[in-house]
């Protein structure tokens, strides 16, 4: 069959492909203090704006992820979860005081990691009643925190629905048990769903469990049961990711090993139908390609200000930040952030200011993967060329095409990643 992998990280956040672990440098080289330019203050007040706080706390690493996480094991003095609340705040302050003084309205913030759940809800509030005293903040902000199920019951959610947390997103991955083992996943088949109904009864309206699919050992019957279990419970938002095997990662290293297969991408195709399928018949529609709600206001509000490419600030070790074209990114290790911060001075490590031609095809790499679809008039002529032979060949839907956007098939979504090269290149 030949399918192009699904390329979709997990988690409910895209804040997840900037948080990668690369090698750390020795010694940190000057950077220049963080100055927003003229050009990326320009509508500044106007474009949706959020916020994304980074934990990068673990109790215990998992096989497959490389995001930038520590356990404590990991950690070095002055960098423990008891003082990070605080450290975040400074962050938020520097942030205010940059963007300033015509600061832009909060529409959504993300609470990722790692695992922000071991923090206490107390030091998730702090911070968010911070964001509040701090910035503008809309009316129906969209506030998520991922969670691990067994780091949450039922009373710590209903104090960060107190605190203001309208969204939840739990990792649940797989209901099978030898599955989760794999992925070194240490919850039970079980308790994900528990905490789907816990969150509920908390009083979160939106309820998100993320999936993983194609594990090694995974069957057809596995990749069912745990979409059944999805269905069972009260979510309006299911995301839904194929295993990638990142270098450096502990499952890598089993696989190179010969202890584990590598992921058959037919097979990953092969569950992308199937949880499709699965999840229309449930009421669920697709509105990016590895995202699926109940309805539009079920979206991640915050994953689609990244899609979108509007502006955000991301506080934490290794977070990212995008405003006006501007990017920049902080050092990595929370021991390092939390001095800069101490010290007075910016965690970020380094900053980039955007060309018009690669911010172009950042809008056009992310658009290619939204139900939404994208304007025709965002490709260059080659582009648009190379989208009417798409659409001959079934991989961009005619009617949409006739309206002037470039909308992904149900075949076009298993080949997003191949479509979305053909038409930037």
């Amino acid at each position: 069959m030949g399918h192009s992998r699904i390329l979709p990280r997990r988690g409910a956040g895209a804040a997840h492909w900037e948080q990668m672990n690369t090698v750390l440098p020795l010694v940190e080289r000057a950077v220049p203090p963080l100055e927003l330019p003229a050009p990326a203050r320009e509508g500044l007040t106007r474009t949706p704006f959020g916020l994304y706080v980074h934990v990068p706390f673990c109790a215990t690493r998992c096989g497959y992820c490389d995001f930038n996480t520590y356990t404590s094991d990991e950690l070095g003095p002055g960098a423990n979860r008891s003082e990070y609340a605080g450290t975040v705040v400074a962050e938020l302050r520097r942030a205010a005081e940059t963007l300033g003084p015509d600061l832009p309205t909060v529409s959504t913030v993300f609470v990722g990691g790692g695992t922000p759940t071991l923090l206490p809800a107390a030091d998730l509030s702090a911070v968010l009643d911070e964001v509040r005293r701090l910035f503008p903040v809309a009316p129906d902000v969209e506030v998520t925190t991922e969670a691990n199920p067994e780091t949450v019951d039922r009373d710590y959610l209903a104090r960060l629905r107190e605190a203001g947390f309208t969204r939840v997103s739990l990792g649940m991955q797989s209901a099978a048990e030898h599955v989760l083992a794999v992925l070194d996943r240490r919850h039970t088949p079980g308790r994900a769903v528990q905490a789907a109904h816990d969150a509920r009864a908390a009083g979160f309206e939106h309820v998100n469990l993320d999936l993983i699919y194609g594990t090694p050992g995974e069957s057809d019957a596995d990749w069912a049961a745990s979409l059944d279990a999805v269905l069972a419970s009260p979510v309006d938002h299911v995301s839904a990711y194929a295993l990638i095997v990142e270098d450096g990662t502990r499952l890598a290293r089993r696989i190179a090993r010969g202890e584990l297969p590598m992921p058959d991408d037919d097979v990953l195709a092969d569950r992308y139908e199937q949880a499709d399928a699965t999840l229309r018949s449930a009421g669920f529609q697709w509105y990016e390609v590895s995202n699926w709600a109940t309805s539009d206001a079920a979206r991640c509000r915050h994953n689609e200000l990244y899609w979108a490419n509007a502006n955000w600030w991301g506080v934490g070790p290794g977070a990212h930040s995008h405003v006006g074209g501007l990017r920049w990114w902080n050092v990595k290790h929370p021991a390092a952030y939390a001095d800069r911060l101490a010290a007075g001075s910016s965690p970020h490590a380094d900053a980039e200011l955007l060309a018009d031609d690669d911010r172009a095809l950042e809008t056009v790499m992310l658009g290619l993967r939204l139900r939404d679809g994208l304007p025709l008039t965002a490709l260059s002529d080659l582009g648009r060329v190379r989208a009417a032979d798409a659409v001959s060949r079934g991989l961009l839907a005619e009617e949409a095409y006739r309206r002037g956007l470039a909308v992904l098939t149900d075949k076009g979504r298993l080949l997003a990643d191949a479509v979305v090269r053909d038409l930037t290149d």
